[in-house]
């Protein structure tokens, strides 16, 4: 592994992601542009649903301005289609907040990680894995609806973290995948993996 003392930070990096990903910046100053660019092109040659049309713009708006706020600098949603079916799942890039002074090296994270799951936990993986970009600490994990939750609609997700070192810095870069799909959750989870596998450093 590099050593990050005598490594210059990368000025910004770089993700491989399959067509029908598309991205929302989530600056506050490029959010919307962003937003209404997606909008328009999901809704290219359909004139007749205004209403569903507004309502997407909405709900993407409020979903950047809550990714925005917990630290993130990128989403990407996939609107990826397999036959008649839409394959849902979305990526947000963030920058993790550290947790001490001096960040832990992903050795530790994954124990800390490991022991924050707990005995009661029903499925959480937590392994350390040689990408491109770096030594990282992958967490896979689940969340199931509330009773309430299941009558309103929600469904059993699944989700696929990985915390990269940042070169030459403190920081943690936080890619994390999430879809709906549990019936398909390993086929999905390999599919997160392969675009985190092609995480790279720009100078």
């Amino acid at each position: 592994m590099t050593d990050p003392e005598n490594t210059e930070p990368p000025s910004d990096y770089q993700l491989l992601l399959p067509d029908g990903w598309f991205r929302i910046l989530l600056d506050p100053e490029q959010r919307d542009t962003s937003v209404d660019a997606l909008v328009e092109r999901r809704f290219r040659g359909i004139d007749n649903a205004p209403h569903l049309k507004e309502e997407m713009r909405a709900d993407l708006r409020r979903r950047a301005a809550e990714a925005y706020e917990g630290g993130g600098i990128e989403l990407y949603l996939s609107f990826q289609e397999a036959g008649p079916l839409t394959v849902p799942a979305s990526l947000l890039v963030s920058l993790a907040p550290l947790r001490g002074p001096e960040p832990p090296a992903p050795q530790d994270l994954a124990r800390a990680f490991a022991r924050d799951s707990g005995p009661d936990d029903d499925g959480t993986q937590v392994s350390v894995e040689d990408l491109a970009a770096g030594t990282a600490v992958r967490v896979r994990s689940a969340t199931r609806p509330t009773e309430r939750e299941r009558q309103d609609g929600h469904r059993a997700s699944v989700s696929v973290e990985y915390h990269v070192p940042v070169p030459g810095t403190a920081q943690y870069l936080l890619l994390t995948f999430s879809t709906p799909l549990e019936p398909v959750a390993d086929a999905m989870a390999g599919l997160f993996d392969a675009i985190a596998s092609s995480l790279t450093w720009t100078e």
